[in-house]
């Protein structure tokens, strides 16, 4: 497949070294040429320096023949013009393009056939709400993700010091519970994809796919206390912090954001009814303790200064906070958050990085979601007729080494699979796979050459 992106930032970047590493054909479009110069330094990518919005290099770039343009720089207005002359230069190629700017957004027949013709547009700041919202309903864990419109989870559950899981191998704990798959663990920022005699580290990240009404039975078995969740505190009134607090308007939850810019306050308590303004520094420890930050259920330090945000995610630590939401947007520093005990990041970046990836992959891919430290997917995808998985036992399909079936949803039932369950057409399988196998399993997904 031949991905053509324009934008070499963290996202472009950061797509360009997932989709290389897979063997995808990329050419990277980019005006800054010490950019292009890192590019070419530590990736096997093409690289063309210019301007997405020159239709000569977009030309340059091979638009004619490419299969999918990704704009993904800064500016929206570049990103749409991308669009729009990758649609005049290619009619078939599928155009995706990172829009931040609320008002674009709120016009949606800009984007139609007729106008600018782009197939799929990415918001990160609205994917990153969503990511908030997923995590509250389920405060114990340190990652959530939807599958199946909702009806079934991917949590993430980090293994403390006290939990009776620690050091227990995983195939006891099907003996213990019944119907449960741990389908990856993170350990030491490394990806395993486990088997039942592994055992379980203090420290650990857990991934286990679970039924949304068997949540409060996994989390007794797990030992993790589900209190009910009602004050929140907002660090940062930008953008982030306006979307999640208008979404929080319809709870019955009790929000404070905490914005230092005057005129931004301002504007915040005219557009949000029920949350609590208050104009200062999230960094300030007496602050916190006047507006009794201990007693708060959730932190969202979510302003557009990273190292603030952790700063006041670990001052939030210290003085009580049960759950903590720390906003990164540099993709290096998750790792290194990590590892001062911030288990829970949410990063626009690496939420435009997601959707992207889902428009690239094979075969009937419903979803993927890069986990945590990015070394391996979950992936959704239906089960086409004419595969080479259906009607088959999953002990008798081969997929390749470091890659597992986590779930089977068949109409409503959710099936945790053995080695003799049979793939059916039109099912619904989630799959964990370590980013170096991906390819091998699209090719499994995708419809056999002599159905044709």
């Amino acid at each position: 497949m031949k991905i053509i992106i324009v934008g070499a930032g963290e996202v472009g970047f950061h797509c360009a070294q997932k989709l290389s590493e897979e063997g995808q054909d990329v050419v990277l479009i980019d005006k800054d040429s010490a950019k292009i110069k890192q590019l070419t330094d530590n990736l096997d990518v093409q690289a063309v320096i210019g301007s997405g919005t020159s239709p000569g290099t977009l030309k340059t770039a091979g638009i004619i023949d490419a299969d999918m343009l990704v704009a993904a720089t800064d500016s929206d207005e570049a990103n749409l013009i991308a669009c729009l002359l990758a649609r005049n230069l290619n009619r078939y190629i599928l155009k995706v393009a990172r829009v931040r700017n609320r008002e674009y957004l709120d016009e949606k027949e800009l984007f139609g056939e007729e106008l600018l013709g782009v197939d799929q547009i990415i918001n990160p700041e609205t994917a990153m709400v969503e990511t908030i919202m997923n995590l509250m309903t389920v405060p114990g864990a340190s990652d959530v993700i939807n599958f199946v419109n909702g009806k079934v989870k991917l949590i993430g559950f980090t293994i403390r010091k006290d939990s009776h899981l620690a050091g227990r191998q995983l195939f006891t704990l099907s003996n213990s519970y019944g119907n449960l798959l741990i389908g990856a663990i993170i350990r030491d920022e490394k990806v395993l994809i486990p088997q039942g005699k592994d055992i379980i580290q203090t420290g650990d990240l857990l991934y286990m796919v679970i039924k949304t009404d068997e949540i409060s039975r996994v989390y007794d078995f797990l030992g993790i206390v589900d209190k009910e969740v009602r004050d929140i505190m907002i660090t940062g009134g930008g953008e982030t912090g306006l979307a999640l607090g208008k979404a929080l308007e319809g709870t019955r939850l009790h929000t404070k954001i905490i914005e230092k810019d005057g005129p931004r306050c301002t504007f915040l308590s005219e557009q949000l009814e029920k949350a609590v303004i208050i104009c200062g520094d999230g960094t300030d420890k007496d602050l916190l303790f006047e507006e009794n930050i201990g007693e708060m259920d959730f932190l969202m330090a979510l302003t557009g200064d990273e190292e603030n945000n952790v700063l006041m995610s670990l001052l939030a630590r210290e003085m009580g906070v049960k759950k903590i939401i720390t906003r990164i947007s540099k993709l290096s520093y998750i790792p290194l958050v990590s590892a001062i005990g911030i288990d829970t990041v949410v990063s626009p970046r690496l939420s435009a990085v997601r959707a992207i990836l889902q428009y690239i992959r094979k075969g009937k891919v419903i979803s993927v979601s890069p986990l945590k430290g990015e070394h391996a997917e979950a992936i959704e995808a239906e089960a086409l007729e004419t595969s080479d998985i259906v009607d088959r036992p999953i002990s008798q399909i081969k997929f390749p080494k470091g890659a597992l079936v986590g779930a089977v949803i068949r109409g409503g039932e959710v099936i945790i699979p053995t080695g003799s369950t049979v793939i059916q057409s039109n099912d619904r399988l989630i799959f964990f796979a370590l980013k170096e196998v991906v390819p091998k399993l699209e090719k499994l997904l995708t419809v056999k050459l002599d159905y044709f």
